[in-house]
């Protein structure tokens, strides 16, 4: 484990009267078990995550979070625990520990996005000095109750920003930081202190945000800054006006122009936008930081997308284990009938090969659901088709997740790899057993699947013994070159014998589907001489 940095000092005048030690999150307010793991250097693997945290308390498992192609790091990972108790020691004894010369920041995981930014017990924090980090901060509003995450804003840099959020456990011990931190002087600063609100929340509740500066694009490259101040003194003082140039002088199309008030720079916008001078249709605006812009488009951007997604959805269809002779145009020869097709694709492997899946997106929804209705589980030549409403893959994933934790078996441990006899892979729903003896008559014998597997049980059919194990490799290897094992119900007296002779030899599983005895089934498990 990397070395501790020295934290900065962080004074507040008058002193803050300390509230008592906060309590340990319960499992009652946690019920997950998953920590995030966040403002992770980019070279962090997964081992490292392992170790570090696992020597607080047993590590299910660790993941660090990369981009679609799998190689470059998030920033961020997920470590999950046996139980939430094992969750919150963790988070308590590493919170901003250095891991490869970067302090981590440690907070529950809440899959839920809406508890994520559903602002509840938040704070926000300006005018910090550039040398409070995030544990420095933790420190400060620990003291009012107990914090479930606390950040500063940087830069690309790392720099501060000089602002940044906590959130708080309770509501009212967000409320009592507030009280007794805002105007109080933190490093010889005078901070605000108040409650987080969204952007879109703030705009709304103060109206359009005032502004003095104007942006100007698709300006001729004749206009001049005097031609840009003579059209907008018409609306107002102006104090500034300047069309950008290039190094040779030459207009780049667009300039700004700062007027005295914000009503004169507000009429202005309304009455130019959208009017034509030398031939050209001037843009006119708020000006914006780059940041800002930049942010602001991608906000519109997802909007729409969002918006196109939810009309359209319901009419995009995916398929699997298609044909390999199957491609875009018998494909969407295939569902031409069942209305208006906007798009058709066969999904293609790197060697230009079906990879058996495709997409056909409908016009509107009700021609997907004919077609949905019609093809599925269809036979295209020798296979099923299996049809299905297209999903994107954050939806299919947390789908996956809600159903996996409603059929995990709770309070069941979860045994580490590297365990002699316990096969390594496959999720363990139910703890490993050693193949031994033989199954008790009566019960649901273990089933072929294999791969540690809770079998699905019939009403009033009680599992049996050892109904999971993975034979011991020293038992797998014994017989392989014997003769095959196995038997036909009718089988005569010789094949018999030789199946209770090499009971022991090669015998991974032995698939026995009756639910009693029966004297011409070999029984389940080891078999006598």
């Amino acid at each position: 484990m990397a070395a501790a940095v020295a934290e900065p000092v962080v004074t507040a005048q008058p002193a803050a009267v300390v509230a008592p030690a906060a309590e340990t999150p319960s499992s009652e307010q946690f019920p997950n078990r998953s920590l995030y793991v966040g403002d992770l250097e980019h070279n962090v693997k997964e081992g490292q995550l392992f170790d570090l945290f696992n020597q607080v308390a047993q590590v299910v498992s660790t993941r660090v979070c990369r981009d679609q192609a799998g190689l470059s790091s998030l920033g961020y990972a997920y470590v999950n625990f046996n139980n939430p108790q094992d969750a919150a020691k963790a988070m308590e004894a590493l919170n901003f520990t250095p891991l490869n010369g970067k302090p981590i920041r440690i907070m529950f995981s809440h899959r839920d996005p809406t508890m994520r930014k559903s602002g509840h017990a938040n704070v926000f924090i300006k005018n910090l000095d550039t040398k409070i980090d995030n544990k420095a901060l933790h420190d400060t509003f620990a003291s009012f109750g107990p914090v479930l995450s606390c950040k500063v804003a940087v830069d690309n840099n790392g720099q501060s920003k000089g602002y940044g959020f906590i959130q708080f456990e309770n509501e009212e011990d967000a409320q009592s930081a507030i009280n007794r931190l805002n105007g109080m002087l933190v490093n010889d600063r005078e901070v605000y202190v108040g409650p987080f609100v969204r952007r879109q929340e703030r705009i709304e509740a103060n109206g359009s945000p005032k502004f003095t500066n104007v942006y100007v694009k698709n300006l001729s490259e004749t206009t001049s800054d005097e031609d840009l101040k003579t059209i907008f003194s018409s609306y107002g003082a102006v104090t500034s006006a300047i069309v950008m140039k290039d190094q040779n002088g030459k207009s780049r199309g667009f300039g700004f122009v700062n007027l005295q008030s914000p009503d004169s720079a507000a009429a202005a916008v309304e009455k130019l936008n959208g009017t034509t001078f030398s031939d050209k249709v001037w843009y006119v605006g708020r000006a914006q930081r780059k940041g800002e812009r930049e942010a602001e488009l991608k906000a519109k951007f997802e909007q729409e997308r969002n918006s196109r997604y939810e009309q359209m959805k319901a009419a995009n269809l995916y398929l699997k284990n298609l044909g390999d002779t199957i491609d875009d145009e018998k494909l969407k020869e295939l569902f031409s009938e069942f209305g208006s097709i906007t798009s058709c694709k066969v999904m293609l492997d790197q060697q230009g090969l079906s990879k058996g899946s495709g997409f056909v997106a409908f016009s509107t929804p009700e021609e997907a659901s004919r077609a949905l209705s019609a093809m599925n589980g269809k036979m295209i030549g020798k296979k099923p088709l299996y049809v299905a409403i297209a999903q994107r893959r954050v939806e299919r994933m947390a789908q996956l997740q809600a159903h996996f934790a409603r059929i995990r078996v709770p309070g069941l441990p979860t045994l580490p790899s590297g365990v002699p006899g316990y096969h390594p892979g496959a999720p363990r729903l139910v703890p490993h057993q050693l193949y031994f003896g033989q199954g008790t008559p009566g019960m649901m014998p273990p089933q072929r699947a294999g791969y540690s597997f809770q079998p699905q049980l019939l009403p009033g059919i009680h599992a049996g013994v050892g109904p999971n194990f993975v034979m011991p490799y020293q038992l797998q290897r014994q017989g392989q070159q014997g003769q095959r094992m196995g038997m036909r119900r009718g089988g005569n007296h010789q094949q018999q014998q030789l199946l209770h002779r090499n009971t022991n030899q090669g015998l991974r599983y032995v698939g026995n589907t009756r639910n009693g005895t029966d004297s011409s089934v070999a029984q389940h498990g080891f078999g006598g001489p």
